[in-house]
């Protein structure tokens, strides 16, 4: 299917997302309907932030599971290639290691879209044998194997059912189990059945990206939104001055599709050099990824900027409940708080690879 075909399809789906948007918040969880018609993040986001949030959050995993050693990933497509997983990687719970592979126990937040999915990947810190981090490990676990706490209720993003995954004592096989530091090195075992391009990205390359295009996607949502609506407002604080022609208004406008424009670019580049290095069988060098974690925190910022840009100049009426606007600007909040888009910590690193000083560890890069 070209992209053009896919692009078509999803836009064939977008007045029907819109119109379940308020049913999606409402409910705290994405309509089974909508996640059967996912394929593309952006456009998606664009007509529904929760829904956008959870296709790219999901659709990032199969990816992740090809790199997986390739017992776990018959296990998990054997019987259903289209079998979704959700995941929570902040390291809450525990993982000790026992014979033939680890026990894990705990509690993990924030695992978007768990409710659809029937496999979860969970992060966890290994010790060594006196008690210090030897790895970072992320898991993979069927259904079975853990319950979902429904704790998620919030000012943002509430369709996406990003829950508490609970385990207890559970164990967990060495083949279902990835060790960050291969995945660091671009060196995993399930390349050996997926050796394509693809499967050679950096984790936190992809990954990252995966929370900055539905944010994106969720300004976009907004700025159509916006600009639909001021070509009818009349400033009633303004004797009546038709919102479209003040100059003001007009500049807000500008700047707002300005910073997506240049997000979107960024982005755009990056995937394709990451790509080229990846076609070419070469190591992806660390300057490029370290730009791309410099230019996906700026994305997120330059989308955040956008939504509140827009938001300002929208007027009182844009705070009802139930407008696209401020269901959008309390959305792309909520996923700017996501741990990935931390500025400080990635413009750090890319400003200590500029000065050539060591690069501290950080497993998303």
């Amino acid at each position: 299917m070209s992209e053009n075909t896919v692009v078509a399809r999803v836009s064939e789906l977008l007045p029907a997302l819109r119109e379940r948007a308020q049913e999606t918040e409402d409910a705290r969880v994405v309509p089974a309907e909508s996640v059967k018609a996912l394929t593309a993040v952006r456009l998606i986001a664009s007509a529904c932030g929760s829904t956008g949030w959870v296709a790219s959050v999901l659709g990032v995993h199969p990816w992740q599971l090809a790199l997986f050693p390739l017992q776990a990933q018959q296990e998990v497509w054997g019987t259903d290639p289209g079998t979704r997983m959700s995941s929570s990687y902040a390291p809450t719970g525990k993982a000790e290691a026992v014979t033939g592979g680890h026990k894990l126990n705990g509690r993990w937040s924030f695992s978007s879209g768990c409710d659809h999915a029937s496999w979860v990947l969970l992060g966890a810190i290994v010790a060594d044998a006196d008690g210090n981090p030897a790895d970072f490990r992320t898991f993979l676990l069927p259904a079975r194997d853990y319950v979902i706490d429904d704790v998620w209720d919030t000012v943002g993003l509430r369709g996406t059912g990003s829950n508490d995954i609970v385990v207890s004592e559970v164990f967990v096989p060495e083949h279902r189990s990835l060790s960050f530091n291969d995945v660091f090195r671009c060196d995993c075992p399930g390349q050996e059945a997926n050796p394509a391009p693809l499967y050679r990205l950096p984790y936190g390359s992809l990954f990252s990206y995966s929370i900055t295009t539905p944010i994106i996607g969720m300004a976009m949502g907004a700025y159509e939104g916006h600009v639909a609506y001021q070509r009818e407002r009349v400033r009633a604080a303004y004797v009546g001055q038709k919102a479209a022609e003040d100059p003001h208004a007009q500049v807000r406008v500008a700047e707002a599709a300005a910073d997506l424009d240049a997000a979107w670019l960024a982005l755009e580049r990056n995937m394709a050099e990451l790509m080229e290095h990846a076609r070419a069988g070469e190591k992806i060098p660390l300057p490029l990824r370290l730009r791309v974690r410099r230019d996906q925190v700026r994305g997120t910022g330059q989308a955040i900027s956008a939504v509140d840009r827009l938001f300002e100049n929208s007027g009182g009426r844009a705070l009802a409940r139930g407008t696209p606007i401020q269901r959008f600007w309390r959305d792309a909040h909520a996923g700017r708080v996501h741990a990935i888009n931390d500025p400080e910590r990635a413009l750090t690193m890319f400003g200590r690879g500029e000065f050539g000083l060591r690069i501290l560890p950080d497993g998303m890069v």
